[in-house]
């Protein structure tokens, strides 16, 4: 079943309208039929079955069939990520997408081969937004993560944010497994983490200056296996290992 995206304010009432992108690919490349069924998300944990009951020239509307609400994840986490180069962000933002993360920051570190003003860090977030939108609607996730403007580690520390478990990637020798870091966390706690955080770093990873830094605020290093992988690849590998650790029974 094909599915399309909404945002909340868009969901209210019996009765649905595509436009723009949505109205485009429904009515010109899948080329839907009155009293075909879709599905549509609004990113915010609900999924509408809908019944095509109007197609305009660049309008969609659609009956509501059937209302369901997904309960949320009981963790969030939060993938602090320096931006790649070329492409590899995209990626990064549709893979972690589909992996369930909530929120996805990217980083401006001091080894950032990409240099973004505001003209253009604004560009990019909409495209992430984006790829963001389509990776819900092709997994079927109800849940759009949060993707927020590009700022520096040190723009983002001196928020202040707390993790009740941040991790971050590390080639350094204190680095740990990261079943350690879960196991110390349950051991202490008799619980597992209700919100993580995982810190990638660039291609040459964090300088020493920002390691320590993240690492002071409170980030536990761990490591990756012998192997020195691309960032892109490191985010994928990472959110996977907190998705298994965060859905796993306790005791």
């Amino acid at each position: 079943m094909h599915r399309f995206y909404l945002p909340p304010d868009q969901c209210r009432g019996s009765v649905l309208a595509l436009t723009a992108r949505e109205a485009h690919h429904g009515l010109h490349v899948l080329r839907l039929q009155p009293g075909e069924r879709v599905g549509v998300l609004d990113g915010a944990g609900h999924e509408f079955l809908c019944e095509v009951s109007e197609l305009g020239r660049d309008t969609v509307r659609l009956s509501v069939v059937q209302k369901d609400a997904a309960s949320p994840l009981p963790y969030t986490i939060t993938l602090l990520q320096a931006v790649t180069k070329s492409k590899s962000f995209d990626t990064i933002v549709q893979k972690a997408t589909e992996l369930g993360v909530s929120r996805i920051v990217p980083l401006l570190s001091d080894r950032v081969v990409a240099h973004l003003d505001d003209e253009k860090a604004e560009t990019k977030l909409e495209k992430w937004r984006l790829i963001a939108i389509e990776a819900i609607k092709q997994c079927g996730s109800p849940w759009l993560p949060q993707i927020d403007a590009p700022l520096s580690p040190h723009a983002f520390l001196e928020g202040g944010e707390k993790f009740e478990l941040s991790l971050i990637a590390s080639l350094q020798p204190d680095s740990r497994h990261p079943r350690e870091w879960f196991k110390r966390f349950c051991e202490e706690r008799q619980r597992l983490p209700q919100s993580a955080a995982i810190w990638i770093g660039p291609e040459g990873d964090y300088t020493p200056a920002e390691m320590n830094s993240i690492k002071a605020a409170g980030a536990l290093p761990i490591t990756l296996g012998k192997l020195v992988l691309r960032s892109e690849t490191a985010a994928i590998y990472c959110l996977s290992i907190l998705n298994y650790e965060l859905q796993a029974k306790y005791p």
